[in-house]
């Protein structure tokens, strides 16, 4: 208990999933939460139990893609909280589709959320956490970002260039002590998987797995919690992959 004590957090996308699970272990890690998502009654039912647990978090109503939306998070955050120390870029979304069946609609949304989103947090968060004299950003891509996976070909792509536009930022940031790093998931029971975590089908990915079973949101949560906490002073501009070993075989 208390790794992260003292320290401010964004996390989005935080209603469910992974970004839920991260949102109650910070807390409970002693971070005072700013909590942001789409899905304002889902939201707020998370921060509810972190209070009931005796934590500190806000919900604030976020889309990732706008500008004065990041604005306005960031704004309350610092009227809570006073500092901003951590951000974990988690808000995404998925799409199936090959090359072929590829429509401009779809493609921009994609990278509209899972890359745009995040570039905005950064840009905006990042002065916050020179203010307070160092950071952590943490920005979820996947294993899509690191090897092909059939039909998710924009995804693919989002994941793939928010991996390199971690590096780029961990170099360009180590200047202000703000460390920039990347989680990639594997296949992980969530809301947004539920079509591929499904019973009919699940046997498919787990045979893809090494270890005997899918991930949960807590195995991304407690590799997040190791980034925003300062045991990884030293680290930035890290790959971490939680898969199960999918990317091993």
């Amino acid at each position: 208990m208390g790794r992260l004590t003292g320290k401010v957090a964004i996390i989005t996308g935080a209603a469910s999933g992974m970004g839920a699970q991260t949102a109650r272990l910070f807390a409970q890690e002693g971070a005072k939460v700013i909590a942001t998502d789409m899905s304002e009654d889902k939201l707020q039912e998370v921060v509810n139990e972190i209070k009931a647990d005796g934590g500190e978090a806000i919900g604030v109503k976020h889309n990732v893609v706008s500008e004065d939306e990041w604005k306005n998070v960031i704004a309350q955050g610092l009227e809570a909280f006073g500092n901003i120390h951590v951000l974990v870029n988690n808000a995404g979304i998925s799409t199936d589709a090959t090359i072929e069946q590829f429509t401009m609609e779809n493609w921009n949304k994609v990278m509209d959320v899972n890359l745009t989103g995040c570039v905005l947090g950064m840009t905006l968060v990042y002065p916050e956490m020179k203010k307070a004299g160092s950071g952590s950003i943490i920005n979820i891509s996947s294993i899509a970002g690191l090897v092909a996976l059939n039909f998710t070909n924009g995804y693919t792509a989002s994941k793939g260039a928010l991996r390199a536009l971690t590096k780029a930022a961990a170099v360009e940031c180590a200047k202000d002590s703000v460390r920039v790093n990347s989680i990639h998931p594997g296949i992980i029971e969530t809301p947004m998987t539920q079509m591929i975590t499904a019973p009919e089908v699940r046997g498919i990915f787990q045979a893809q797995t090494p270890l005997p079973r899918l991930g949960k949101p807590e195995d991304i949560a407690y590799g997040a919690l190791y980034l925003a906490s300062d045991e990884s002073s030293f680290v930035s501009g890290l790959e971490m992959v939680i898969d199960g070993g999918w990317c091993a075989r």
